[in-house]
């Protein structure tokens, strides 16, 4: 059941504990690939004390954190979310995997006009456990009737004939690479 949390100018309904300032505390990275990620706190207008969060890894005042992990392991580091003068501290977690090599696979769904489409972009390879990420980079490509979930799940009902190419991004733990996923209908 969803907490209600007040602070002096509004409101907000949020699925966190109370001690929780950060909607994610949780990071998966991979050794040699720049980070670019950002905390995102629960509540607006709040800071975060800079500090270093894993080996080549830091966080800004803006909650950004960038770098380049130097080391594999599992590193929890404690970060300082700051509201005016008052801060309280909040533990992150970055899981840095090794640098595993992967490969997309499966990128050509073909399908016919007003019939269901259901496929799955995968990949082989990458470090054990983690799951990739599939980010559709320009949505004007997708043809209509047809979605690309984050999950890599290609489906709906086209609605015309035709081949379309979708770049997307896939992600394995901070390690990305952008493939063009085409569709042929007929």
């Amino acid at each position: 059941m969803p907490s209600l949390t007040t602070t002096p100018m509004m409101q907000v309904a949020r699925e966190t504990p109370a001690d929780q300032s950060l909607v994610e505390d949780t990071f998966y990275l991979t050794v040699g690939i720049e980070v670019s990620q950002w905390l995102l706190p629960t509540v607006k207008g709040v800071t975060f004390r800079p500090s270093y969060l894993a080996v080549g890894v830091r966080v800004d005042p803006s909650g950004h954190l960038y770098g380049t992990p130097q080391r594999s392991g599992t590193f929890v580091a404690t970060v300082q979310v700051c509201s005016g003068r008052s801060c309280h501290e909040q533990d992150v977690t970055l899981v840095v995997l090794a640098n595993v090599p992967w490969e997309p696979r499966e990128l050509t769904f073909p399908g016919r006009a007003g019939t269901t489409l259901n496929g799955e972009i995968g990949i082989n390879g990458g470090p054990a456990g983690v799951v990739p990420t599939f980010t559709v980079t320009d949505h004007d490509k997708v043809p209509e009737g047809v979605s690309i979930g984050p999950d890599g799940h290609v489906g709906g009902v086209p609605a015309a004939p035709g081949i379309s190419e979708v770049p997307v991004r896939i992600c394995v733990a901070g390690n990305c690479a952008g493939v063009v996923v085409r569709l042929i209908i007929v």
